[in-house]
């Protein structure tokens, strides 16, 4: 179902506040459901927002690569899935996403992230604390050999 093995995943159902005017997901909802994903996915890891905030650290996103495959519609189910598939142990960090149709099986979104780390008390770029590396090596070590 996924290109790569190993993936946090969660579900998403498709709302009437999801849908623009062509009769579609918003690309609006589309990018908000990466960062839902992303932060469940942090969450399972054992890291939260209160501890980044206690760490005065943060991952902010550098870039984003985004492609809508398929379109999808009021009610529909969809299985989003993320990886972690680079951390540098310093400052980079690197998120593949890809969102599955229940119904049709066809991924529907896929997307790639970089994250940076940075101190949420100025902005600035800072090395990634101890429990940064930690959890998203460990996470990263799941897909390693596969991208």
């Amino acid at each position: 179902m996924f290109s790569l093995p190993n993936p946090f995943t969660c579900q998403w159902q498709i709302t009437e506040e999801m849908i623009d005017h062509y009769g579609h997901v918003n690309n609006v909802a589309y990018v908000k459901q990466i960062e839902t994903t992303a932060w469940l996915h942090s969450n399972s890891l054992g890291l939260t927002i209160g501890q980044y905030q206690a760490l005065d650290r943060g991952m902010a996103i550098r870039t984003h690569h985004l492609e809508y495959h398929h379109p999808l519609h009021l009610n529909d189910r969809v299985i989003c899935a993320t990886w972690i598939t680079l951390c540098d142990g310093k400052a980079s960090l690197h998120r593949r996403f890809e969102m599955v149709n229940t119904a049709t099986g066809h991924c529907v979104f896929s997307a790639q992230t970089q994250f940076i780390c940075i101190a949420l008390s100025t902005g600035k770029i800072k090395r990634m604390p101890g429990e940064f590396i930690e959890a998203y090596s460990t996470a990263y070590r799941l897909v390693k050999d596969h991208v």
